[in-house]
């Protein structure tokens, strides 16, 4: 493209700077020392438009530092009065900053067909200067423009002669330039041949602009013609950088074919006996696409023309069989199968008889308990008679037995962290109150020994 650039190299371990870093430094360098001499210096004009190009063709740079190399090296194009690179863009002049120019006159000196070698489309023309916009224009398309890619060779004159030592234009400038347009699509048909004749056994005429439901029908002996005409809006035929006619199973089984142009006319014969092992001898009904499309093509199509039943003979033993079809990899993002889970039914309960007489039985211990106590007597001698330790002495009672009421919570309705958060609290409860009345028992204990 004409761009030119300086690369350092690493020497010495030293940290690699990159065409951008290094570019700028030498461009910095240049008009530094074009500041301060009193000789000019003879740097060629395509060198200084390659250099503006490295820098206008990198866009926007993704680090800070090269951002500023980028901006600071335009404007020392821009800046230097020993001359600077002209960009310019279709019909529309501007420094490579952006800023204005001098008068000058922009003419177009050719237009060629893209990828051939032909002589140009159009003779040398100068463009209209808008004062308004700033901007050369060329207001009618020579005819032998139509839909397509191009060429377009475009030159800039200053008008005076003195510009010419400060502003550089370079050379001719080539544009690509794209020309779209609608496409007319003409004699479309579809038919169904014999294989051995060549004979029409059935043909349709399709709309390939509209709506299509053509239904065919055919066997492995015969063959598939489907045919179209493509012209632009001066008449020319028409070539798409994609024509293609696609033909899908009900098993999801997908064949393409690609629509072959024979001078004005786009054709596609199958034929059915040569492409039974293709169709893995897979009978019955297939869908018919036809995809028309290119990037001049303001219309393409992608169409769905009908379906045709075909009767193909039974696979053989060792014939391929279809390849497996791809699963939609957003597939596991929906929604998911639902889970049925059945229970297991509950086992039948005893009578009601049996659980009171084996309640009845894990109570006795309990009652024979209560009554050796009440044969043997409880010794209340060591119990405190003084109001304060007498309550503390009864809380402790009353928390031991607030354990025992939460044992008996945990297995009909609490759980185990319920439980245990507040077991928590009783154990700090009767660590206090335990520790106050032992510490009383003690004392007395004591001032009995010492009496």
């Amino acid at each position: 493209d004409g761009a030119l650039y300086f690369d350092d190299k690493l020497v010495d371990g030293h940290e690699y700077q990159g065409p951008l870093s290094t570019t700028s430094s030498v461009l910095r360098g240049l008009t530094a020392f074009a500041a301060v001499t009193a000789e000019n210096l003879n740097l060629p004009g395509d060198t200084m438009l390659g250099l503006a190009k490295f820098f206008l063709g990198i866009c926007v740079p993704g680090d800070a530092k090269d951002f500023f190399n980028q901006i600071d090296s335009l404007a020392c194009l821009e800046s230097n009065r020993q001359g600077f690179a002209l960009g310019s863009f279709n019909v529309g002049v501007s420094t490579v900053l952006g800023s204005e120019v001098p008068s000058l006159t922009v003419k177009l000196v050719g237009a060629f067909s893209s990828g051939s070698k032909d002589a140009s489309l159009v003779e040398s023309q100068e463009l209209n200067f808008d004062k308004a916009s700033g901007l050369h224009i060329l207001n009618d398309l020579p005819k032998s423009i139509d839909v397509g890619s191009y060429t377009f060779v475009f030159e800039v004159v200053l008008h005076e002669p003195e510009h010419e030592e400060v502003y550089f234009m370079g050379s001719q400038t080539k544009v690509p330039i794209s020309v779209t347009g609608l496409i007319k699509v003409e004699n479309s048909e579809i038919a169904v041949l014999d294989s051995d004749l060549g004979s029409i056994e059935s043909q349709k005429k399709l709309d390939l602009a509209g709506k299509n439901a053509i239904s065919l029908s055919a066997n492995h002996l015969q063959k598939l013609r489907l045919s179209f005409q493509l012209t632009t809006p001066h008449g020319r035929s028409f070539k798409p950088h994609q024509a293609f006619l696609k033909l899908r199973h009900e098993s999801k089984v997908e064949h393409i074919f690609v629509v072959g142009n024979s001078g004005k006319q786009f054709e596609i014969v199958l034929n059915f006996l040569g492409l039974v092992e293709k169709f893995f001898y897979l009978s019955g009904k297939y869908d018919m696409e036809l995809t028309i499309g290119d990037a001049a093509m303001e219309n393409s199509l992608l169409v769905a023309i009908g379906h045709i039943e075909l009767d193909l003979p039974e696979a053989p033993e060792k014939a391929p069989r279809p390849p497996p079809q791809p699963v939609d990899p957003y597939s596991r993002y929906g929604p998911k199968a639902e889970i049925t889970h059945i229970f297991r039914a509950p086992e039948k309960r005893p009578p009601q008889e049996l659980s009171l007489a084996f309640l009845g039985l894990t109570i006795l211990p309990l009652l024979g308990f209560l009554i050796g106590l009440l044969r043997l007597g409880v010794n209340l001698k060591n119990f405190p008679t003084k109001p304060v330790p007498a309550t503390f002495a009864v809380l402790f009672h009353v928390g031991i037995g607030a354990v025992l009421l939460l044992y008996v919570f945990f297995w009909v309705k609490l759980d185990l962290f319920q439980t245990l958060k507040l077991l928590g609290f009783l154990g700090v409860f009767l660590v206090f109150v335990g520790h106050r009345i032992l510490s009383h028992l003690a004392a007395a204990s004591a001032k009995l020994k010492s009496a």
